[in-house]
């Protein structure tokens, strides 16, 4: 299985290398394990969805 490192995740999915990092600790991507403090996600793992921030549908 191929893998990547948080910096090369930030670049693909426009996020910052902490908020990869944050996902990955909260679980929020399947499959990314930590070895020797490095991060490592499965290269065909899609962006996770970031669960601080709510959509609201107005009701105009």
């Amino acid at each position: 299985m191929d893998f990547m490192t948080t910096k090369e995740a930030a670049g693909k999915w426009e996020l910052t290398e902490r908020m990869v990092q944050y996902h990955c600790k909260a679980g929020r991507i399947p499959g990314a394990i930590k070895i020797s403090g490095v991060w490592l996600i499965p290269k065909g793992i899609g962006r996770p969805v970031d669960k601080r921030y709510r959509n609201f549908k107005s009701t105009k």
